[in-house]
């Protein structure tokens, strides 16, 4: 899997690797031919007494080191930059692949693992290109020519390669073969303390009102106890390996020096010959370090590997992701003088009719569907309210319009085209969206309303914003439309979230306007200014919204009332209360409470 995915990474930069193998080839033969000269200095030059021969060979090392620090700085550039490229390439794919992906498919992954993935995976295998480039391109050429040359100098001393390059290959596989499942245990570790960090932080407020503090403490503990002890054990493993070489290394350099001395007193070895030889044998030994090295950091590379292509590979149910806007409006919105309340700009198109036809609706492995046969139309300028009992599925139906969810079986239709069949960037740029939890991002209130509309000037902002009943408090911040908000909306209240939310939506023209239950956190005089300003701007579109209150929905053209994921009645308010049981439950339990002092 790591080979794969290397080279398919690699195939865009086939010039550059091989300039960084021909570099590596350069600075090793440099270092390979260094000990030779030094040998021809001890001999001929030192030993000889000829200090010509010293300064000439001397001046040749020279130029040999200078041309190979060259050729390792040259090779270590362009194996940062290309290895920094992957890691930017890799980034991006798993983003848009993120992006691409429905709700079941991040879930089957879990937000932590995808950002875990997204992050310290793929910096693990930069890491890992990294080393390829400087140091494992290098060590087969050290090497194979150390041993080549060692041979030269002497054949019979030769035979200590034998013995130690078997024992260091032996040592290499067996802490290899042990770090594997290691790193495959620490990544999804690694996971598990994400996830937990997450929860806590974001759930941070519901972990001290329950006092909490010292559960979610220990539970973090845990976590963080059982992924410090499968790194130290992989850590040990490769802390062990260095020792174990300079064993293996020491003892082959006394064995060399030992035999080498006898062959010197017997005469058929000289000083020189012996130095190089040593040389040789280090280098040799060095570029099994080098290798040693670079495989103890293929295991944890080759599980990352893993873990990003099992994302990659999944063929999202939602199709590619829109490519990103070029400064045009979405084709929805008709280029056409604005009309009265309508911010975005534009008349609508007839085409935004919604139709369900006998929708089913169910989880992978689920025991029961979460919506079972639901059928009903809704056309443009009007109103389809929908209401039922936490878990019927009100959120599950509005998720299956932009196909943030896909449906099961059964069909449904925007404008007469089944949602399934279009882009989903194309699909989406006809709707518009306020979501049950209303999420800003960090930047100022203006990029956050302009995510509807990225070409929308600042007086349909304002627009936008009076439709939503936000534009006082938003004149009320220090500097307006380019006051900063944090990530989430940190800092404002739940209410002024929420009416920034739905101006975000009003701000776009659009066919389809879905406003999932939200209204929730505004008191009924807001939300009744709010859905009476907006009624201008609404109606030539078509709008389905999920709410809770019955004053919220008792104007609605039609009111679908969901139980268990079933459509079990529709009709107006009027109607429901005289035929539907289950309406008139909701409808009188509300009444009651807001009849009590």
């Amino acid at each position: 899997m790591l080979f794969g995915l290397m080279l398919r990474l690699l195939g865009e930069h086939r010039t550059a690797v091989w300039a960084i193998i021909a570099l590596q080839v350069v600075q090793t033969a440099g270092n390979l031919l260094l000990p030779t000269l030094n040998a021809s200095i001890i001999d001929d030059g030192i030993l000889a007494n000829q200090p010509g021969v010293i300064l000439g060979l001397g001046g040749w090392m020279m130029v040999l080191t200078a041309l190979q620090a060259a050729a390792a700085l040259g090779a270590g550039y362009l194996g940062a930059d290309v290895a920094m490229k992957i890691g930017h390439r890799l980034r991006r794919e798993l983003f848009s692949q993120v992006q691409a992906m429905s709700s079941q498919e991040i879930g089957t992954f879990g937000t932590a693992s995808l950002v875990t993935r997204s992050t310290n995976d793929v910096q693990q295998i930069q890491t890992f290109a990294v080393l390829v480039f400087t140091m494992l391109a290098a060590a087969p050429v050290m090497g194979i020519g150390g041993i080549i040359l060692a041979v030269q100098q002497n054949a019979a001393l030769s035979a200590v390669v034998i013995v130690i390059v078997p024992l260091l290959v032996l040592i290499m596989y067996l802490i290899v073969r042990r770090l594997i499942p290691l790193y495959r245990t620490g990544q999804a570790l690694i996971d598990g303390v994400t996830r937990i960090l997450r929860e806590q932080i974001i759930g941070v407020n519901v972990i001290r009102g329950f006092v909490r503090q010292k559960h979610e403490a220990a539970r973090f503990a845990e976590a963080n106890r059982r992924l410090t002890r499968n790194n130290l054990q992989s850590a040990l493993l490769v802390a062990g390996m260095l020792p174990m070489i300079m064993i293996v290394v020491n003892l082959s350099s006394v064995a060399v020096v030992w035999f080498g001395g006898h062959l010197i007193i017997s005469g058929s070895m000289e000083v020189g010959a012996l130095t190089a030889f040593i040389a040789y044998i280090l280098q040799i030994l060095l570029a099994i370090m080098m290798a040693m090295y670079v495989l103890s950091t293929a295991p944890r590379a080759a599980v990352c590997a893993e873990r990003i292509q099992d994302v990659l590979d999944v063929t999202p149910a939602l199709g590619v992701p829109a490519p990103e806007r070029t400064g045009t409006r979405p084709a929805a919105a008709v280029q056409a003088p604005p009309e009265p309340g309508a911010p975005g700009g534009g008349a609508r198109s007839a085409g935004g009719g919604v139709e369900f036809s006998h929708v089913w609706f169910a989880y992978p492995g689920a025991e029961s569907p979460v919506l079972a046969d639901i059928s009903f139309t809704a056309v443009p300028g009007t109103t389809t309210a929908i209401i039922g009992a936490t878990g019927s599925g009100k959120t599950t139906l509005l998720n299956l319009l932009p196909r943030f969810l896909n449906a099961t079986s059964g069909e449904v239709r925007l404008g007469g085209v089944d949602v399934r069949t279009l882009p989903a960037g194309r699909l989406r740029e006809r709707i518009s969206v306020v979501p049950q939890h209303s999420y800003l991002f960090s930047g100022t209130v203006a990029s956050n309303l302009r995510m509807g509309a990225p070409e929308a000037t600042e007086d349909e902002l304002w627009q936008a914003l009076q439709l939503a009943q936000a534009e006082d408090f938003v004149r009320g911040l220090q500097d307006g439309l380019h006051a900063a908000v944090a990530q989430g909306g940190a800092g404002l209240s739940g209410g002024q979230r929420q009416r920034l939310c739905i101006a975000r939506a009003m701000l776009r023209a659009a066919d389809l306007y879905i406003f999932d239950d939200s209204f929730s956190a505004l008191d009924y005089a807001t939300e009744a200014a709010v859905r009476e300003a907006m009624a201008p701007a609404l109606e030539a579109a078509t709008v389905i919204m999920v709410a809770e209150r019955i004053p919220t929905i008792m104007g609605a053209d039609r009111i679908l009332v969901l139980e268990d994921g079933r459509l079990v009645a529709q009709g107006t308010h009027a109607e429901l209360l005289e035929s539907s049981s289950t309406y008139r439950e909701i409808a009188e339990s509300q009444l009651a409470l807001d009849e009590q002092p």
